[in-house]
């Protein structure tokens, strides 16, 4: 029995030793944001060791896969007081804590009936609660050892820091830190590697780096752990600055999780050329190339804009997973080839939720938003729950539609059954979709009901209620905006002259207008005179309007020249229209809407020869008018009709029904008479 003893405390030793090069790869977290599996690496329970196991209720644990056959297992050691031994026992409950197979209560439960248990046992429910994502207890479970006194190693204090990433404040890894001096650790490289990567995944980056630099020998995981902490919150500069001094100074060569953090900082920057040095390193120095390495170089090529190296990293892949097809489509959609992506995405062997965000997103921000919500239904067709960034992007595409149905349906379904609390940029979303559909007073509601806002915020509801004509709304937003302490930017000004411009406000629009400079630090843009153009022509003040536009620091835009021919169409003024229609043809020549507003114009004031000339400069120009079109959604389909159309499978049955409405309208009509 003593030799069994001696063994286990062998075995024991040796596990542990097998587990302290596992807990320095804790370190390695930047490999996740390159990979496609959603579940993370399986925990390995029963590290091999160097020590012989003969005993056949051992070797059996060893081999054990299933709950089942460990209770089969335990019931033996109990009949044959094996569980009293401290070797065996661990055994047990290192697979009930750490075996993807396990029962992290089956092991509290074991741990509840030990009187002393070893250092081990402690680490490994620490570790075993981290595992099921419930680091709170764990942290609980490392608090106990410091009140009573039980023996730790260096093990015990990066299985805490581990514990205290979850949900878990940087106070609680303080404390671990705090207690790492009391007992000796502080210079310990372990530990000091798993406090750099703590306060790096945390944002304590000057403490981290404290750490940092008081490591006398410093290994890859050391620098690694500093590399990821600034490239994680986007410090690329100081990452890049750090691994440039690895190179020359730390006499450790980098390995591939390193290349993957600096390959990180390049694409934050967009910096091609560095991403290119870098991909010719990992290539020179035989660094691993490992599927997450190849999809970080792929997704560094995607980000700075070079498709053509990154389709060629794509397709010499040999393995492909998920998150490699993903960054392709992404690449192409926001490259605006929306072709590519969609051959790409048809053509996925499996999809995850990114993917589907991906195209979604691409044909949301390239003013495609039928094939946006379409693809969205699709979506929840095929299972997928759409993640926040899903809801961000399909709700201002049903309100470019004006899909107020789908809009409430997310809103109702979605946002309210699932988020406790709405997050800005969704709520931001949800304003400009009720803006955008005419529910104005929803738009109002949820802005009011925001937990927090930002400037996106405030300028969604100051522009909502701009467009709709509630001009004393939206300056009175714009008043509370600033008494928050919210300084505006050049779109919030564009709101505030458009709510002027639409509600007639000329006083007050000429105020915030020479107040721009002088009271916000903004200089007038095109946008802006053109908001002031279009509020002075609307009233008729037009010879204000084209002196303002003569006197522009800058070209002026067509949306300037557009706003005065616009009001002169409203005012009747021939004269004013001839020389401003004639500026916006030089800058729009192809905008058929031009020549039929400056025709009208001219037909108002019965100048039929300068009618004749609009439509002779539109016919020799061969500018064809673009006919008018609309969309209808039924039941999550859209169709397109044009004026006159007859295309449509159902153009029959359609104009049927629109003739039987028209017989019905003027039957109320002689009713009415």
């Amino acid at each position: 029995m003593n030799q069994l003893l001696s063994s286990s405390r062998s075995v024991a030793t040796a596990t542990a030793t097998a587990t302290a090069t596992l807990i320095s790869s804790l370190t390695f977290q930047s490999l996740k944001q390159f990979s496609s599996t959603t579940t993370t690496k399986p925990t390995k329970w029963n590290s091999p060791t160097n020590t012989i196991i003969t005993h056949p209720i051992l070797l059996a644990m060893e081999s054990c896969t299933s709950m089942l056959q460990l209770k089969q297992i335990q019931a033996h050691m109990t009949k044959t007081a094996l569980i009293t031994h401290t070797f065996p026992v661990s055994r047990v409950l290192a697979f009930c804590a750490l075996s993807d197979s396990g029962d992290i209560n089956h092991a509290h439960l074991l741990f509840s009936q030990l009187q002393n248990p070893n250092t081990y046992i402690w680490n490994t429910m620490i570790r075993g609660y981290s595992k099921a994502k419930m680091g709170q207890t764990g942290f609980l479970f490392f608090c106990q050892m410091v009140q009573k006194g039980v023996e730790m190693d260096c093990r015990s204090f990066v299985f805490a820091l581990k514990a205290c990433e979850q949900s878990l404040g940087v106070l609680e890894g303080k404390s671990v830190h705090c207690v790492v001096w009391k007992m000796g650790f502080v210079y310990t490289l372990l530990v000091q590697n798993g406090l750099v990567h703590f306060y790096g995944l945390r944002c304590c980056l000057g403490l981290a780096r404290l750490v940092f630099d008081e490591i006398s020998e410093r290994d890859v995981v050391s620098w690694t752990s500093m590399i990821d902490g600034y490239s994680r919150h986007k410090w690329c500069e100081e990452a890049l600055k750090l691994f440039d001094s690895m190179l020359m100074y730390g006499g450790v060569e980098p390995n591939e999780v390193t290349m993957i953090a600096v390959l990180s900082s390049c694409s934050q920057k967009g910096d091609l050329i560095l991403g290119k040095t870098f991909h010719e390193h990992v290539k020179t120095r035989n660094v691993t190339r490992s599927l997450n390495l190849m999809n970080a170089i792929l997704d560094m090529y995607v980000k700075c804009g070079c498709l053509d190296c990154a389709r060629e990293i794509f397709d010499a892949m040999g393995v492909r997973d998920v998150f490699s097809w993903t960054s392709m489509v992404n690449g192409y959609a926001k490259n605006g080839e929306l072709e590519m992506a969609r051959t790409l995405f048809n053509e996925m062997p499996e999809r995850n939720v990114v993917s589907w965000n991906a195209m979604i997103a691409g044909y949301s921000q390239n003013n495609q938003p039928k094939e946006a919500l379409e693809l969205f239904h699709n979506m929840l067709e095929a299972a997928f729950a759409p993640m926040e960034n899903t809801l961000a992007c399909v709700l201002p595409v049903c309100g470019q539609l004006g899909c107020l149905d789908v809009g409430q349906w997310i809103h109702r379904n979605y946002v309210r059954m699932r988020y406790n609390e709405i997050s800005v940029i969704l709520a931001n979303a949800l304003v400009d979709m009720y803006a955008k559909c005419g529910v104005i007073h929803e738009a109002a509601k949820v802005f009011n009901d925001m937990p927090e806002r930002n400037l996106v915020s405030w300028n969604s509801m100051i522009t909502a209620y701009a467009s709709h004509g509630h001009a004393k709304q939206a300056l009175s937003v714009f008043e509370r905006m600033i008494s928050g302490g919210f300084k505006p930017d050049d779109i919030t000004l564009v709101g505030v002259l458009s709510a002027c411009s639409h509600g007639g406000l000329v006083a007050e629009g000429r105020e915030y207008f020479q107040n721009m400079k002088r009271k916000y630090g903004i200089e007038p843009k095109n946008e802006h005179y053109a908001c002031m153009i279009n509020l002075l022509g609307r009233v008729g003040l037009l010879e204000d309007a084209y002196e303002l536009i003569t006197k522009m620091p800058m070209e002026p835009s067509a949306a300037a020249w557009g706003a005065l021919v616009h009001a002169c169409r409203m005012h009747g003024n021939v004269e004013v229209a001839k020389i401003a229609a004639p500026r916006l043809l030089e800058l729009d020549p192809e905008d058929s809407g031009i020549y039929v507003l400056l025709a009208n114009i001219c037909a108002s004031g019965r100048r039929w020869g300068d009618v004749k000339m609009a439509r002779r400069m539109m016919r020799e120009r061969r500018v064809k008018k673009i006919p008018g079109r609309s969309i209808v959604e039924v039941e999550g389909q859209f169709h397109e009709f044009l004026a006159g159309d007859e295309s449509h499978p159902q153009s029959e049955g359609i104009y049927n029904a629109l003739d039987q409405l028209f017989a019905m309208s003027k039957l109320e009509d002689c009713f009415v008479k």
